[in-house]
């Protein structure tokens, strides 16, 4: 089985629907089969990434976001919510970044390892 077929055979997890998810929030953590997870709101868009900052323990979801970019709260390092990409020092190391689908109001994960 090669990588995409891999991916597309993966599970689509039921997190709830948007109000559920997020109440009046733009940014949650989750722990989804393990794994914390940090959802962001950003346009009426859903995003996720690992809310383990890849620098020092500290969860990007309670970050400042500023548009796309999510400020770890520990050492001040930028992520990029819509990639995990690692955007400035200290942070190095990108995070994961997991699929979102909606089906009307209902959000699924997709948790990528």
């Amino acid at each position: 089985m090669n990588a995409s077929t891999q991916e597309s055979a993966r599970e689509w997890l039921p997190l709830g629907t948007l109000a559920e998810v997020f109440g009046t929030r733009a940014c949650r953590s989750m722990s989804i089969e393990n794994v914390l997870i940090g959802l962001f709101l950003v346009d009426g868009e859903i995003y996720a990434i690992d809310d383990i900052c890849s620098h020092g323990n500290a969860k990007l979801s309670e970050g400042d976001v500023d548009g796309f970019e999510v400020e770890c709260p520990l050492h001040a390092g930028l992520f990029d919510i819509r990639s995990g990409k690692a955007l400035s020092a200290p942070v190095t190391r990108d995070v994961r970044s997991h699929g979102i689908r909606r089906e009307g109001d209902l959000i699924f994960i997709q948790l990528r390892r």
